[in-house]
This record gives structure tokens, C-alpha cells and sequence, in this order.
């Protein structure tokens, strides 16, 4: 499994979560959806930018 995959799967876990607690708490689910949008896009860049291959020297 890559390093994307791995830090992929560990947001979205994350998210999961938040996201159930925000149930719990009593958040209408529109409010929890535009969480849980941010949180992947969030996510995602923050997974590119840790896992992609650094440029070589010039």
C-alpha cells in the first residue's frame, strides 16, 4: 500500500469520526456534509503535498 493510500485512509477515518460526533452533538447534516466536504479537500492536498516525489537537483 502506498504512503498516498495509507494517508488517504487515515482522513478519512478522521473524518468518520468528526463526523459521527457531529451527529452525536446534534448537527443539522448539511452542516456535517460541508464538514466532511472541506475535511477530504483538505485531505487530499495535504496528501499530495506529504507523499509526492521531490524534484530532482537541476
Amino acid at each position: 500500500m502506498s504512503s498516498f493510500a495509507i494517508y488517504v485512509l487515515g482522513m478519512l477515518v478522521l473524518i468518520g469520526g468528526l463526523a459521527y460526533g457531529a451527529f452525536l452533538a446534534g448537527l443539522a447534516p448539511h452542516w456535517i456534509m460541508v464538514g466532511v466536504i472541506v475535511l477530504l479537500g483538505i485531505g487530499i492536498v495535504s496528501a499530495v503535498s506529504k507523499t509526492r516525489a521531490k524534484d530532482p537537483p537541476a
